[in-house]
């Protein structure tokens, strides 16, 4: 590995660690040795990249550093790419369109050695599978909800075609190969549910926000899922 591209590769690894990380850390990952993790971090220091800590305490790069726009490596430009394809086929119109306009915003930046690899990439996403159902709710305002901790009243219809009012605190939206699902907290049952969003028959977002904060929220779901997991 050349020098340059491993600077790069050592600030993309404290980058994406929240914790002090060792060079012996960074060392496993870029295959080469701690002294020389020890003498590139020196140089980046050197550099100006805000980096702080030291040998045997670990590393940490510190908020506020940029570095020039999609410096992208082949196998990041190969991820991109998969989960583009794959959020194309399966994803609401609206991300479709998303994920094919990063395509295009990638492939004008790149350099040029690397358009091949966005043009054929080496893998490739299935195909989605054919069966799929419409979205009834304007997922781009779900989206918005979700963001903004917005309540929304639906009317819902279950799998036996009994409809009920719910108002729900939106958390996150879950894509599945057929279905999409809003998962969200339910007032009306006091716990977490999942909504498909093919069985809304009426939707309206409303203006009031609900109070916990979406993270914890988030987390609380995922914790009633692993519980439900383990019964």
């Amino acid at each position: 590995m050349r020098r340059a591209d491993r600077l790069f590769r050592i600030i993309q690894v404290l980058r994406r660690k929240r914790r002090p990380v060792t060079a012996q850390q960074i060392a496993e990952e870029l295959e080469a040795s701690p002294r020389t993790i020890y003498r590139d971090i020196a140089q980046l220091m050197a550099d100006r990249v805000p980096i702080r800590g030291e040998a045997g305490i670990g590393y940490v790069l510190e908020g506020g550093f940029d570095m020039p726009p999609l410096m992208l490596t082949a196998d990041e430009i190969e991820a991109a790419m998969l989960g583009a394809q794959w959020v194309m086929a399966r994803g609401d119109a609206g991300l479709a369109r998303a994920a094919s306009d990063l395509v295009a915003k990638i492939g004008a930046v790149i350099p040029d050695h690397l358009r091949p690899i966005l043009m054929e990439p080496a893998g490739s996403a299935p195909p989605a599978m054919s069966g799929g159902v419409a979205d009834v709710i304007d997922m781009g305002r779900l989206r918005t909800a979700i963001r903004a901790q917005g309540k929304i009243r639906l009317v819902y219809r279950d799998e036996k075609s009994a409809e009920s009012v719910r108002i729900i605190w939106p958390i996150a939206v879950l894509y599945w190969e057929r279905v999409r699902l809003i998962a969200a907290w339910c007032e009306m049952r006091k716990a977490f549910r999942h909504f498909r969003t093919d069985r809304i028959t009426a939707y309206d977002f409303l203006e009031a926000r609900y109070p916990t904060p979406r993270s914890k929220l988030k987390a609380l779901w995922q914790k009633d899922l692993l519980q439900k997991e383990s019964w």
